[in-house]
């Protein structure tokens, strides 16, 4: 069974139990109360095999042949190049016979290169939007930089998860800059406390989505890592569409900065050590309860050594000859050989860890390696939120080391000695 599938398993399990309403059950999975009451039936006739997707493995029965789409792909290639799918698939069965739907070609000629899909503009439409009624179905996410410190401590941003459902703080921790790292230890303590939400609510920046037109569709580290999870990520067209967590940071802006100055607390380690207590203070005071009492949250079912890899940054390299390959100007090497040889020219998947700890992946196993040679780490990017943290960096350790002064004989402080031009002899 698919981590879909077993999912669905535990919702059946409790209609079948008479513990969750149909009516419930068919929200939480995106279905029809009549596609609920099916699975129900199946599951007390076959037990769990009955909600295995009866279409696994199988060819749909209107599927066209490859032969007919490179056919039909051929013909438009050298009649209808400027032609819009919807017309070209008249013209297909006008003058060609071949019937075939505008979307089905559409997807054809985006993906043979032949149609490129415009982007429409979406209308800002700012409204009051009702709360998802349980608890972990809509989890809404982002970071506040502030001077949290009021000035006795660098500015550092709190990542903040909170729910739509009660306005709870599910998750809550200090950081020096607003990075992918940032949002993916904070998700794993909340995978470890709560579980498995149904969606994360984000905005765009780059973290959460890949916003060049050119790679539009390529997930960002941490998409991947919720998709992996299973967990949907959503994204906010405006600041106001999020504004549960918005409101959310102007208050903790307000309350928690207090807080810090009454505690006398100065630094990252201990502000985080007290946000537990924190959390569970403002919680008392500001949650409210659910409309429905069923908790949506889905146990996680990775282990703790799996889940710290999908919670890492991964990257694609390819096998030399010599099973070798570069990653930030370090040269790896599988280690073994005999069977090693066939992975020749093989793509593995690299994961790094934070704490720079490198593992590689290939078809879900872990390869030896050794590294072979190790050069001076590139230079990191930086965009316009983790910039004032590298600023920062640098200013610091310009002020601790001490000042040059040449020495006064130095090269450098000599005066140069001009020679007198010769006069000629006569």
């Amino acid at each position: 069974m698919s981590h879909k599938e077993v999912d669905r398993l535990s919702v059946i399990q409790a209609v079948a139990g008479k513990q969750l309403r149909q009516r419930e059950a068919a929200r939480q999975l995106g279905l029809s109360i009549r596609q609920v009451k099916r699975l129900v039936a199946r599951y007390r006739a076959e037990g769990a095999a009955g909600l295995v997707s009866r279409h696994r493995g199988k060819r749909p029965g209107n599927a066209l042949s490859d032969a007919m789409r490179q056919a039909i792909l051929g013909i438009v290639r050298d009649n209808y190049t400027d032609f819009g799918p919807t017309l070209a698939c008249e013209k297909l069965a006008e003058r060609h016979g071949h019937k075939v739907s505008a979307e089905t070609l559409r997807q054809w000629m985006i993906a043979d290169g032949l149609w490129k899909p415009k982007r429409r503009a979406q209308a800002r439409i700012h409204q009051r939007r009702p709360r998802r009624p349980c608890r972990g179905e809509l989890v809404q996410i982002d970071g506040s930089p502030h001077d949290w410190f009021e000035g006795r401590a660098p500015r550092c941003t709190l990542i903040v998860f909170i729910d739509d459902a009660t306005s709870e703080l599910m998750a809550l921790r200090f950081f020096p800059a607003e990075t992918t790292q940032a949002y993916m230890e904070t998700l794993e303590g909340y995978l470890q406390q709560h579980g498995r939400p149904v969606a994360l609510y984000s905005d765009k920046h780059s973290i959460f989505r890949v916003n060049h037109p050119e790679h539009e569709g390529e997930l960002t580290q941490f998409t991947r890592a919720l998709k992996t999870l299973d967990i949907q990520p959503i994204h906010a067209n405006s600041p106001q569409a999020k504004g549960r967590v918005e409101r959310a940071n102007q208050t903790l802006q307000d309350r928690l900065v207090k807080e810090l100055r009454l505690r006398g607390i100065s630094d990252l380690d201990a502000a985080n050590a007290f946000l537990p207590e924190f959390v569970q203070e403002y919680n008392a005071r500001f949650a409210i309860e659910p409309q429905s009492p069923v908790d949506a949250h889905r146990p996680v079912l990775h282990s703790a050594d799996e889940l710290s890899l999908i919670l890492c940054l991964h990257h694609t390299r390819k096998l030399s000859k010599n099973l070798c390959l570069q990653f930030n100007n370090r040269e790896y090497q599988l280690q073994g050989q005999g069977k090693g040889y066939r992975l020749r020219g093989t793509t593995l998947t690299l994961c790094e860890a934070f704490d720079g700890t490198v593992t590689l992946l290939h078809n879900g196993k872990i390869m030896p390696y050794r590294v072979l040679a190790e050069g001076e780490p590139p230079i990191p990017l930086d965009d316009e939120k983790s910039l004032h943290q590298s600023v920062g960096q640098a200013k610091a350790k310009q002020t601790a080391r001490p000042a040059y002064k040449p020495a006064p004989d130095h090269p450098w402080k000599r005066r140069l000695c001009v020679a007198k031009p010769r006069t000629l002899q006569q």
